[in-house]
């Protein structure tokens, strides 16, 4: 029996690359040629590893979650305020799962309850560490994420820290 070719690429490395392109990008703005081009993978082997641009997708999203988002969370059991908390977040590289917010989890299920899991985690996170109710934690998380998206995330985490203290 005749056996493949080996593969020409390192799987890990272009999971990671596809996280910075997706991150970057979006789902929808990025092609299958895009990432064959940007990826140096041959369109046959990115179908015949990932099975499709969605299954590369979801290995990205996986894998911020867990070089990302995980050493975030981490780092929120330390947080000894609300600012600190602030901080964190908004320091933290979470464009994939802002994007993977917006853009895919209302359009796909399997998106939604990893951005859904993640959310809930770092909700959970702020409210362990601050000793807050769930539901202010998530407030706080919300008001983080939405500085990322508003962009120049350090002006508006320096104003909004400094209201914070009677919240904590």
């Amino acid at each position: 029996m005749p056996v493949g070719r080996p593969r020409a690429f390192d799987e890990d490395e272009v999971v990671r690359a596809a996280v910075d392109l997706f991150g970057g990008r979006a789902y929808d703005g990025v092609s299958v040629d895009d990432l064959v081009s940007h990826l140096g993978v041959h369109r046959n082997s990115l179908y015949k590893t990932f099975g499709s641009k969605r299954g590369l997708y979801l290995m990205a999203l996986r894998r911020h979650l867990a070089d990302d988002v995980r050493p975030l969370l981490d780092a929120l059991a330390g947080a000894s305020d609300a600012a600190a908390a602030l901080r964190l977040v908004t320091s933290a590289d979470l464009r994939l799962l802002l994007l993977a917010t917006i853009e895919r989890a209302p359009a796909d299920e399997e998106v939604a309850s990893e951005v859904t899991a993640a959310l809930a985690a770092v909700d959970q996170a702020i409210s362990d560490a601050l000793g807050v109710p769930a539901d202010l934690a998530a407030a706080l998380t919300a008001a983080a994420l939405g500085i990322l998206l508003r962009g120049n995330p350090d002006d508006a985490t320096t104003a909004l820290a400094q209201h914070l203290d009677p919240l904590t």
